[in-house]
Order: C-alpha cells, then sequence, then structure tokens
C-alpha cells in the first residue's frame, strides 16, 4: 500500500465535519504544522480534537480555535489560549478536562486493543462524575475508556516510506501513543527517507501503524519562554 502524500492537504483529503482527531505535541513541540494548516485551509467544523494543550492563540490548534472548527477539546491543559478561554466561558465550547496521565493512558489502551482501564486519578473531583468505581486493594478506581478517534495526526523527525517514524527529544511525547491509536494515523515528518534507511533500532513507532506520511516544511519549531514575576510582586 503506498503510503507517501504529495502534501498535507492530500493527506487530511477525507477528513469531514464532525470528525474525532487526536493531535500531537506538547505545549509548543511536536505540533503537527502541516496538517493542522491544511485542516485551517479546508475549513472542516465540528471537531472533537484530542490533544495534551489547545495550543496557543495563533498557533497549533489555536488557528482552529479561532476559525470556529472545534466543537469540543478534550484535553489536560488549556492555560495559554485566550479565544480558548473565551469560547469555554461563553459556553461556544465543549471541553473535557482529564488528568494528563489519564489521558495518556487512554490513548495508549487505544493502540494497545485494551477498551477500558481503572486510574485513581481523579477520584473525588468533577472528574469522577458519572463514572463506574471500583476499589481495588482498598483503593478505589475510576472506570476510563479507550479513546476512539478517527484518525490520529503526528508530527515526527525522520520517517521512511513504510511509514516508520522516529521522534527527536521532547517531541517524542504524545505523538508515538496517538500515532499507535487512530482508526487512520496520519504521520508528517521533517525528513522523509528510503525504506531500510533508518536503524531498526532507533525507530519508535512501526510503520504497520502509520497509513499516510507527508514530508512537512518551513516548521516554526516555537521555543516556550519561562515566565516569572518580579520578586515582591
Amino acid at each position: 500500500m503506498k503510503k507517501v502524500y504529495a502534501s498535507a492537504e492530500a493527506a487530511i483529503h477525507d477528513i469531514e465535519d464532525g470528525a474525532v482527531l487526536m493531535l500531537g505535541g506538547f505545549g509548543l513541540c511536536g505540533i503537527p504544522e502541516n496538517s493542522i494548516s491544511a485542516l485551517v485551509k479546508k475549513g472542516v467544523k465540528g471537531l472533537t480534537c484530542i490533544s495534551n494543550n489547545a495550543g496557543v492563540d495563533d498557533f497549533g490548534i489555536g488557528l482552529m480555535l479561532q476559525g470556529r472548527q472545534v466543537k469540543k477539546m478534550i484535553s489536560s491543559y488549556v492555560g495559554e489560549n485566550a479565544e480558548f478561554e473565551r469560547q469555554l466561558l461563553s459556553g461556544e465550547l465543549e471541553v473535557e478536562l482529564i488528568p494528563q496521565g489519564t489521558l495518556a493512558e487512554r490513548c495508549r489502551a487505544a493502540g494497545a486493543g485494551i477498551p477500558a482501564f481503572y486510574t485513581p486519578a481523579g477520584v473525588g473531583t468533577e472528574v469522577a462524575e458519572g463514572k463506574e468505581v471500583r476499589v481495588f486493594n482498598g483503593k478505589t478506581h475510576l472506570m476510563e475508556y479507550a479513546f476512539d478517534a478517527d484518525f490520529a495526526i503526528v508530527k515526527a523527525w525522520k520517517g521512511d516510506k513504510h511509514g516508520n517514524l522516529i521522534f527527536k527529544d521532547t517531541a517524542r511525547n504524545f505523538n508515538p501513543m496517538m500515532a499507535m491509536a487512530g482508526k487512520v494515523t496520519i504521520a508528517e515528518v521533517e525528513e522523509l527517507v528510503e525504506a531500510g534507511e533508518l536503524n531498526p533500532n532507533d525507530i519508535h513507532v512501526p510503520g504497520v501503524y502509520v497509513h499516510r506520511i507527508v514530508k512537512g516544511s518551513d516548521y516554526e519549531k516555537r521555543i516556550e519562554q519561562r515566565t516569572v514575576r518580579k520578586k515582591g510582586e
């Protein structure tokens, strides 16, 4: 099966209104920038986006929020996006905030074919509302379901034409587990090489999980800066 696509626009061609998307990245690192730009250009609406965070106002998922393309965000941290905050407080955007470890495990479970699992995270909080509760070894746990995403969109450092992926440094965050969890996984890479050129010992995601791959371009690679108050403020 041919996995290489000529552009991000071609790779996301069948993502339609109402789709459920997993989007890799952590903060500003490992964002599938080209694919997000293609989704903005296509103008699909009513999306459910599963991502660690919601980008910032003019970057990442923030661009889709600006275009009112996102119906629901499922995230663990959303504190750097003023437009996200505005849409949440006005009732325009449905939001499911979940513990970061639970988010990661719901991705991993989906890739492993595990339908649900139990975790103590969120017990006694709003996270627990409406969820099945079990006690193991005297400790209360919540049942959480694996995600069910139509597409997983990830960004890797290197990939080959069979879809094998290598992630670099902290971009190896939510990307690998999401790549294994989507019904259709789309990977954009900085470098695309011929099959066999990657050292098998260096591969983080085997190509069997990846359905489409595209060489990206013009990555911003933004860097988050630590912001602190001056002493006494």
